[in-house]
């Protein structure tokens, strides 16, 4: 098939290199614009997306919208049967829905209903479901409220957001090339009335460690927000990252570091940090940092 590809970050990358190891010819690769970053951010570094198309030899376009007439008929000037999205970024407007035969599909990280929007494989684990998935959406109007023509799932357990978002994106990327190999195979069908939930964009406040929350509540942050932004608490004015913690069963009051370990009290249960790191700092293991940074039993943190 002629496609459009549409996605931005490193979760989108496996789908665009397994359509074209599929043998679909990729005219355009659509991403959102080359941000700052880099050494002090002074740089404008393109998207995971944008890097891996170039690399292929794949023509890229990085509008800042969709809205534009013009961008419209150039969209649509590409003839393609299907527009393929994983994680883009961008609202598409209903003649960019239109525009391909065969529409556009999405591959999104949960299984719809639960949770439509920015951030489902974090929101996943911060609520503790039991299990996840991806499917392949027909993508229209509404926030993820299409039609969806296949699905696959896995257990949670105690991965973490990195953990998932590989293994989401190649059990997506499988079940993308399998769609569009056959697409009469799998018609699309609507998503169930029952369950909708919405997975916001992740605020930065809610990285910020909570010590009077459960050590279950905790535990789930850290593995949500690894491997960034990072699950953090603060110590005489420095962050330290949280990026592997054990649930301990001791009690102490609410952020009281409990032994030379650095157990920490929560609300319910303790927190053990496993792998930290000091701002600034590389990672290592939380008996490493206590070697160079004491935080001594009875810290309230």
């Amino acid at each position: 098939m002629r496609i459009i590809f549409m996605g931005t970050p490193g979760f989108a990358v496996p789908v665009l290199e397994g359509l074209a190891e599929a043998g679909h010819d990729i005219v355009a690769s659509y991403s959102q614009p080359p941000r700052p970053g880099g050494r002090r951010g002074r740089q404008l570094v393109p998207s995971p997306v944008q890097q891996a198309a170039e690399a292929r030899g794949i023509p890229v376009l990085t509008p800042v919208s969709l809205r534009n007439p013009d961008e419209q008929a150039r969209f649509a000037a590409h003839d393609a049967d299907v527009a393929v999205v994983a994680a883009y970024g961008l609202i598409l407007p209903q003649p960019i829905l239109d525009a391909p035969r065969l529409g556009c599909l999405n591959v999104h990280g949960s299984l719809l209903p639960r949770w439509r929007g920015a951030a489902p494989i974090q929101r996943a684990i911060l609520a503790g479901d039991a299990v996840t998935g991806v499917g392949i959406m027909q993508m229209e109007a509404g926030l993820d409220t299409g039609p969806v023509r296949l699905e696959g799932s896995t257990p949670i357990g105690r991965k973490t957001t990195g953990e998932l978002t590989a293994e989401l994106a190649a059990m997506g990327t499988d079940l993308m090339v399998r769609v569009l190999a056959d697409p009469a195979r799998y018609p699309a069908r609507p998503q169930p009335a029952e369950g909708v939930t919405y997975a916001a964009k992740i605020d930065k406040a809610e990285t910020r460690l909570d010590f009077t929350r459960s050590a279950v509540a905790l535990e789930r942050q850290v593995r949500a927000f690894h491997p960034a932004p990072g699950a953090w608490f603060e110590y005489q004015g420095e962050r330290i990252k949280i990026l592997a913690a054990a649930i301990e069963d001791l009690d102490g009051s609410a952020g009281e570091v409990l032994d030379d370990r650095l157990t920490i009290a929560c609300g319910e249960g303790a927190i053990r940090p496993v792998t930290v790191q000091r701002a600034g700092r590389g990672v290592s293991g939380a008996d490493d940092l206590l070697r160079g940074f004491a935080i001594p039993a009875g810290t309230r943190l």
